[in-house]
């Protein structure tokens, strides 16, 4: 089985999920088989106290595999850091979780998804969220800075797993909680190394 990737074969694959979440910006709906918009919150059983918060054109903009906020707590005065955070959703939700005391990041390699995450923050009364061009191999952020990381189904699309955990883990700090919605593909991949960079970003 082919297993190196090479450096053309990493930009085929940013560039194939910069085309497909260019779209998504506009609206996740059609795009996916798993839940969006506010639906999808419900569905996903996200707090219905925050969601509720939501204005119709932030809520409309959600896309994700599943609850993260489910595996545990965001408190408080938390940092929390968002890989992969989208349109939003869930870095505003974060926030709203850690209050005025805390501070929330959230990073994506999209540039028409931060700019709509941009725009849902602009519907929103909060000061402590802030959004950013990175990925998650490389995170511009120094050691121990974050209380939580968060992410929904993002890590998948990640060339090198192994590097954006390392990332993950030397900005959390010590005692820091990963909560991670994501896909895992059952039976195996495809052997050739193009069919997989062909439906990486599916």
């Amino acid at each position: 089985m082919e297993t190196q990737i090479s450096r053309e074969d990493l930009e085929q694959i940013t560039a194939g999920i910069r085309q497909k979440y260019s779209r998504v910006a506009d609206s996740p709906e059609g795009h996916f088989k798993y839940p969006t918009g506010r639906a999808g919150l419900e569905a996903l059983k996200y707090d219905t106290t925050l969601t509720a918060k939501l204005p119709d054109e932030v809520a409309a903009s959600y896309c994700g595999v599943g609850n993260p906020f489910s595996l545990g707590a965001v408190r408080r005065g938390d940092a929390v850091l968002d890989i992969g955070c989208g349109a939003g959703v869930d870095t505003i939700l974060a926030a709203m979780m850690t209050g005025p005391d805390g501070k929330v990041v959230g990073v994506d390699i999209v540039p028409e998804m931060l700019q709509r995450a941009e725009a849902n923050l602009k519907r929103m009364d909060l000061r402590h969220v802030t959004f950013q061009a990175a990925t998650g191999e490389h995170l511009p952020f120094p050691d121990g800075h974050f209380d939580v990381v968060i992410s929904n189904g993002v890590i998948n699309l990640v060339p090198d797993k192994d590097a954006a955990m390392r990332e993950i883990l030397r900005v959390l700090k010590v005692g820091g909680r990963l909560m991670v919605a994501d896909q895992v593909m059952a039976g195996g991949t495809p052997k050739s190394l193009k069919d997989r960079l062909t439906n990486w970003f599916q």
